[in-house]
């Protein structure tokens, strides 16, 4: 039997494509090689937000293509929402630029067309689901949920309206009438940190994984109350989880939109612009990292618990939280006041 050839065109195109395949490779390398890579943090230095991203940015450029540099520029301001909005005004949307963000500030978007809308962003990840909580230092004298709530104020800070500090204050204030008075204005947790330590607040709302060790360790603090269904094994089993204080299920409803935005606790985000083939080199680079042994060694040697969301996942996430109906918009708003 006479074997088949190819037509001269079709063998021409046959021939090309390992070439094309090679140079598409060659170009993306290429790209990477010798730039630089900033993570913009929307707090400033010492934070939780900070130590998260000083950390992926020591390992994220080895796993990308071209191997570039990777820096972290703080850029506080309006509970991180500077940092976003650089993002949409004069940052490169090369895929250069990753911006770390407070994903309080997606409540903050709900029904109000002017401000970002996070579902336009494009996701790398996030590191972390976070864990948050309330809580009062000893020096308060609350311990408890229940003590907390009988006393006639009960003094904790923010960054701004939109952080999650404030959204978990919010709660507290409009969803349970506590007696709680938030003082914003704060650059980042580690500065409210310090006015805890200094009396000048009583207590704080927070990520678990970013409250000092020696604070949990040597009982400096209470937990008064948890904002996700996860308990890390070494919070006591007495704090409540806030859906279970919930007396109707228009609470638990508000709280389960209130609580979404814990789930994306640590976030990369890139501009919409970006192009789309380094979307997913970051994304393979933010994943590969994850399994990095010297990424994980850092990470367990600085306390930093690592529950990551892949950007596909984090991105239906975001899809959940805008496809809430109208009317619970705006019960969550009227609890964001």
């Amino acid at each position: 039997m006479k074997a088949r050839t190819l037509c001269p065109a079709i063998a021409a195109i046959a021939a090309l494509l390992p070439v094309a395949a090679a140079q598409q490779t060659l170009a993306q390398d290429s790209f990477y090689k010798g730039k630089t890579v900033t993570i913009v943090v929307g707090y400033s230095a010492g934070g939780g937000y900070d130590q998260y991203a000083r950390l992926m940015a020591r390992h994220l450029g080895k796993h990308i293509l071209g191997m570039p540099t990777v820096i972290v520029q703080n850029m506080p301001g309006a509970a991180s929402m500077t940092a976003v909005r650089y993002l949409d005004a004069t940052a490169p949307k090369d895929g250069t630029v990753i911006t770390t963000f407070d994903p309080g500030l997606i409540l903050e978007s709900f029904g109000e067309p002017s401000k970002p809308q996070f579902s336009n962003y494009q996701w790398i990840g996030t590191l972390l689901r976070d864990i948050r909580i309330c809580y009062a230092s000893t020096a308060s004298g609350i311990k408890t949920w229940d003590q907390m709530m009988k006393r006639k104020e009960f003094l904790i800070g923010n960054t701004a309206k939109g952080s999650n500090a404030y959204v978990n204050g919010a709660i507290l204030r409009n969803v349970f009438h506590a007696p709680v008075r938030q003082i914003s204005g704060y650059p980042g947790s580690n500065e409210q940190r310090l006015a805890l330590e200094r009396g000048e607040l009583e207590g704080n709302c927070g990520s678990w994984t970013a409250i000092p060790q020696d604070w949990i360790v040597n009982h400096k603090i209470d937990a008064l109350v948890r904002f996700s269904p996860k308990r890390p094994v070494d919070m006591p089993e007495s704090v409540p989880f806030v859906n279970d204080l919930a007396s109707t299920q228009e609470q638990k409803d508000i709280l389960d939109i209130l609580n979404a935005s814990g789930e994306l606790g640590r976030p990369f985000i890139v501009a919409k612009q970006a192009p789309a083939d380094r979307v997913k080199m970051l994304r393979d680079a933010f994943e590969a990292t994850l399994k990095d042994k010297q990424f994980l060694a850092e990470a367990q040697k600085q306390n930093l618990l690592l529950d990551p969301v892949s950007g596909e996942e984090a991105e239906k996430i975001i899809a959940r939280m805008y496809s809430a109906p109208p009317e619970l918009v705006k019960k969550v708003k009227d609890a964001l006041e």
